[in-house]
């Protein structure tokens, strides 16, 4: 370990050299247990802020700190909604309009409003859940056009957008795992779904998810067990018009074809 303040190496509770604290800290963000020296959370990206010295549990525990994060979540909010309302009206994006909205005719989120001369979005009108869906539609806009640059912008902002509304419903657990995959975190995509399997255990989205989430991660007996299920379901899943599924109806026939291909041994 080394002191975050003069770089020594250290052991304990604090430097020998300095005689700076080297307990581990807590992101004021989502209160993820982090080295003395990070700079940076390594959950959810927050800047760690120098002047922060108390152990997790004060940092966790705390009025003030649960304050703090709070504040700092919003504060991040605010932030996103401005650079996405920004982002949809700037010049020459009407075609990027057009490939948001079959983005999100795909995901399942509301299209992605591209600009071609409209108005601005009234930021103030919108949810921190559909903030965090036109994040995501931006994501996908980017993915399908092949535009890293504007995936790698947009991805780590719509994953904490997403951590921010929680608890979620099966479809916003759905979008967050896709999102994780994307960012090649398949171990946090299969657990993202395996909360929302927990309380949906038949929700066709969030299987498709579970199971394209343990085949990234190798395990394809565990793949295809959820890719079974998503067969087996499929009809009596289909038949509930749920409104989700429906926003989904363009991807649900490959998601099955998709799956009854992976489910056999």
């Amino acid at each position: 370990m080394k002191c975050p303040a003069c770089g020594a190496p250290g052991e304990g509770n604090f430097c020998a050299k300095c005689g700076a604290s080297l307990r581990p800290v807590a992101c004021a963000a989502c209160g993820a247990a982090l080295p003395a020296a990070a700079r940076f959370c390594t959950q959810c990206g927050t800047p760690v802020g120098r002047g922060r010295q108390g152990p997790v549990a004060a940092a966790a525990g705390g009025p003030r700190a649960q304050t703090m994060g709070w504040w700092v979540a919003g504060v991040t909010l605010i932030v996103l909604l401005i650079i996405v309302g920004l982002s949809v009206v700037g010049p020459g994006q009407e075609q990027a309009g057009a490939s948001g909205a079959a983005a999100g005719s795909a995901s399942g989120a509301a299209p992605f409003a591209g600009g071609g001369g409209g108005t601005p979005p009234d930021l103030s009108s919108m949810t921190p859940r559909e903030a965090a869906d036109r994040l995501f539609n931006r994501v996908m806009t980017a993915v399908s056009a092949g535009d890293s640059a504007q995936v790698q912008s947009f991805l780590p902002m719509a994953i904490q957008a997403y951590r921010m509304v929680e608890p979620l419903d099966a479809d916003g657990h759905y979008h967050l795992s896709e999102l994780q995959r994307t960012a090649g975190q398949p171990d946090s995509a299969l657990a993202t779904a395996r909360r929302a399997l927990a309380d949906a255990p038949d929700h066709l989205l969030v299987l498709a998810a579970a199971a394209q989430a343990a085949r990234d991660l190798g395990d394809e007996a565990q793949a295809r067990e959820y890719y079974g299920r998503f067969v087996q379901l499929y009809d009596t899943e289909r038949a509930k018009a749920l409104p989700e599924y429906e926003a989904h109806v363009g991807q649900l026939p490959d998601l099955l074809a998709e799956a009854r291909a992976r489910s056999r041994p």
